[in-house]
């Protein structure tokens, strides 16, 4: 089983995972949330900071208000809602931001999501290794598993500066700003912290990036980040 194991993460790899894990922010946020608008702008301005991955998820609650938000899906508030019970909150809101899937903030506190991620960044970790191999799979190798287990999830983005101009609603005439404005999040599967190789759907949208998230199963601490 462990040479098993070893071929898996080592002949077939095409990039290992950064020596430092990144910081993984979280906004969710919703076109039609007046106080979305700022909150946009502060984690677009992430996307170039070291050591930190910013990731937009946009939810649909809000839609009833007047505006549809266009990069809404179901899956987003679902995994919003893993955060909200993992972290005993009353009801999901927005802006918010869930850091490394550990701690959460409002999104329009600039001062303190900067707190937070800086803490973030200090808290030491023992990340699973995890490879992109050739074939297109990933392998996750063995670690210190969560309570409850683990959950691998595949991210896909976008990290072109988008713009959406809202025509109704509370925002009517805001234009929202985005960066790593997330399209699809899926479940690859369970991870026990032995050595697993999962398969990765096909992306339809060749402009989008991908980003491999190890954590704590139904909304827990973010343990590992692949970024092919």
């Amino acid at each position: 089983m462990i040479a098993a194991a070893a071929a898996a993460l080592s002949g077939t790899a095409a990039l290992a995972a950064p020596a430092k894990t990144p910081v993984v922010v979280e906004l969710f946020t919703a076109q039609g949330c007046a106080p979305c608008v700022k909150a946009n702008e502060l984690v677009a301005g992430m996307a170039e900071r070291p050591g930190v991955l910013p990731l937009t998820f946009s939810v649909d609650y809000w839609d009833y208000l007047g505006w549809a938000d266009t990069y809404a899906k179901p899956a987003f508030a679902e995994r919003q809602r893993a955060y909200v019970s993992r972290l005993q909150l009353r009801d999901p809101y927005t802006p918010q931001v869930v850091i490394d899937g550990r701690v959460q903030v409002s999104g329009a506190k600039p001062q303190d999501v900067d707190k937070l991620i800086r803490e973030a960044a200090e808290t030491g970790r023992n990340p699973p290794d995890m490879l992109m191999r050739q074939d297109g799979k990933v392998a996750v190798g063995s670690g210190p598993a969560p309570r409850g287990g683990g959950e691998v999830w595949l991210v896909r983005y976008d990290p072109k500066p988008t713009e959406v101009q809202v025509r109704r609603g509370e925002n009517r005439g805001e234009t929202i700003v985005y960066r790593n404005a997330v399209r699809d999040v899926v479940r690859l599967g369970a991870w026990s912290g032995r050595p697993r190789v999962y398969s990765v759907p096909a992306g339809e949208d060749a402009g989008l990036e991908s980003v491999v998230l190890v954590q704590a199963a139904k909304g827990g601490r973010v343990i590992g980040v692949l970024k092919p």
